[in-house]
């Protein structure tokens, strides 16, 4: 029965020290996710470059890896305009992974587009007080392995 008790008080402190996304850093994660798909759809450099730290990376749906800022940006802006359609990534998750750290997962969509949904993993770092978008990767959808 000790065993028990300390492993529940083990797991507790465990629970205690993890970070965890206070009101004003997921509404701050979730205002990133949007000014990003805003500066998307705007075409907007400036604002897109912004956005990212200097080492980001964003691996897409095709498989092609954008590395570091400048390449991110340049691809981002080059995608939106081959892939007409209104972007939006609809957020329902974020995750403190350490301090200062977060995961934001989501659905992509591309309204008008013909493509099928996808989802969305953004990381986000705060540097400076501000959150920046360190990481994305979109995958499309499969279907369950097990089938279900």
């Amino acid at each position: 029965m000790r065993a028990v008790t300390a492993l529940a008080v083990l797991l507790v402190m465990a629970g205690a020290a993890l970070p965890r996304a206070d009101e004003g850093d997921e509404a701050a994660i979730r205002a990133l996710v949007a000014r990003y798909v805003e500066a998307r759809e705007a075409r907007d450099r400036a604002v897109l470059e912004a956005l990212f730290t200097d080492d980001a990376d964003q691996l897409v749906s095709t498989g092609e890896w954008r590395r570091g800022r400048a390449a991110l940006v340049p691809g981002a802006l080059a995608s939106s305009e081959r892939t007409a359609g209104v972007r939006r990534i609809e957020v329902d998750t974020v995750r403190v992974i350490a301090p200062g750290v977060a995961i934001a997962d989501g659905v992509y969509t591309i309204a008008g587009s013909g493509r099928p949904p996808m989802r969305a993993t953004i990381v986000a770092v705060r540097r400076d007080g501000e959150w920046r978008i360190t990481a994305i990767r979109n995958m499309l959808l499969a279907p369950p392995i097990d089938g279900r």
